[in-house]
């Protein structure tokens, strides 16, 4: 999966070598303007944004690190689990350093390469974020609603596969996004007022008709986007039904307890991102749209190890043992 995506990147590097040789304005660079001009911001911009790449990482590692090392966790729910907290350090991996590099050296400056690249893996990632929580959705209501065959149904092969197709058409479609992109041409106004290379927003400053491009986001964002919703959201309403079954009152707890953190992770994501975009869509303020990035770009993918174990008692009780064992050996190694 990995591989897959280095094979993209090195189709970028070619492509964009070719198109340099044939045409001079697809080799211009790109500013990022992000939040603030205020120099006297930037100091407390870059230690904020820091401080929350530091916390995702750490996050999401730990989560990652629970889940390979304690046995009883090797389940479907918390296979994709360590999948989503990969995905979420990967996403903010591909917009954040960059960002703080930028603040660092007083510079706005992106390449058109590194544009492009970074467009593309943070479409990836972001879309996989989309499908492994649209996943997560079917394995809770395989396990709720067909708890008897949830082991027959939620195989090792299966839960494999799901994770494998959702790396693939993340692939296809930040691989077709960014070839759009690659046709267009940029004349003189390449100033992105965003803090990352953004889809739309790149579309935008290009002088070249656009047509295809939008049709083909627009296009993507049904198919995909609202397609995994009303996954999720058809998921949610037969495990609803499911528990308005169940008798006892401490039964339907039980179950209901088992798709907490999820549905608020779900809610947060998908919120978070549609707020963007109807904003976006309901005014043309970049300061603002650029701010409510940061809620899906950054700080959900910060949140979601904090909801997952704050929740959770085995992501709990497994980041206590992983921890006491650390503290053990480092203890060992000392004497």
């Amino acid at each position: 999966m990995v591989s897959c995506s280095l094979f993209v990147f090195c189709v970028f590097h070619s492509h964009t070598n070719h198109m340099e040789m044939g045409n001079d304005t697809r080799s211009s660079e790109f500013l990022l303007l992000g939040f603030s001009e205020e120099s006297e911001l930037q100091p407390l911009i870059f230690g904020l944004f820091l401080s929350m790449y530091l916390i995702t990482v750490l996050g999401n590692l730990l989560i990652i690190l629970a889940t390979i090392s304690d046995s009883h966790l090797h389940t479907p729910m918390y296979f994709f689990l360590s999948n989503l907290s990969f995905a979420d350090i990967c996403l903010t991996s591909t917009i954040i350093p960059k960002m703080l590099v930028n603040i660092q050296t007083q510079s706005k400056v992106i390449t058109y390469k590194a544009c492009i690249t970074q467009m593309y893996f943070f479409l990836h990632f972001l879309g996989l974020d989309s499908f492994l929580l649209t996943v997560m959705a079917y394995d809770r209501y395989v396990a709720i609603c067909h708890p008897l065959h949830y082991t027959v149904i939620m195989n090792p092969r299966l839960c494999g596969l799901l994770v494998l197709a959702s790396w693939i058409m993340c692939t296809l479609h930040s691989l077709l996004q960014s070839l759009m992109v690659l046709r267009l041409a940029f004349c003189t106004h390449l100033k992105i007022p965003h803090f990352f290379c953004e889809l739309n927003q790149i579309v935008q400053l290009a002088c070249s008709n656009t047509f295809f491009n939008d049709m083909v986001i627009y296009l993507a964002a049904v198919l995909l986007g609202c397609g995994c919703l009303a996954g999720i959201l058809y998921s949610y309403c037969k495990i609803v039904s499911s528990i308005r079954a169940i008798s006892s009152s401490r039964g339907k707890y039980n179950a209901f307890s088992t798709c907490a953190s999820h549905l608020s992770v779900v809610s947060l994501f998908y919120f978070t991102g549609l707020g963007v975009y109807l904003s976006s869509a309901a005014t043309y303020s970049s300061d603002s749209i650029a701010a409510a990035s940061v809620m899906y770009t950054v700080v959900t993918p910060m949140l979601n190890p904090f909801i997952y174990s704050l929740r959770n008692k085995d992501i709990k009780r497994a980041l206590r043992r992983l921890l006491r064992g650390k503290l053990e050996k480092g203890q060992v190694s000392r004497d």
